[in-house]
């Protein structure tokens, strides 16, 4: 798939969650990096045109993870859990995401 002609439902598509943890707030506060569980397909190109499409912000950069599922036993059964990717998204000074919506 071209970078260049990535649809619009591509897009959205890609991010799949936030990852809100109490690491991933510290990465927040200390790094201005965001935490998202993404596509397991998705590029860092893709990921920044979905970050700023979505929340409307700049991108300074993006690391990708990609994460094992574990090893589980499901009663007498093993099986897995599914492969994922992770995505940290760094933001230019002075922009934010504010997944909390200020209401409390």
């Amino acid at each position: 798939m071209s970078k260049v002609t990535n649809s619009k439902d591509r897009l959205y598509q890609i991010i799949q969650a936030p990852i809100v943890s109490e690491k991933s707030t510290r990465t927040a506060d200390k790094h201005r990096q965001m935490v998202f569980e993404v596509l397991p397909d998705a590029s860092k190109a893709e990921i920044k045109q979905a970050v700023e499409m979505a929340f409307e912000v700049e991108v300074e950069s993006v690391q990708v993870a990609n994460v094992h599922g574990k090893v589980k036993r499901f009663g007498r059964t093993p099986g897995k859990r599914k492969d994922w990717k992770k995505a940290y998204v760094k933001l230019k000074e002075g922009h934010d995401i504010d997944f909390a919506g200020g209401q409390m």
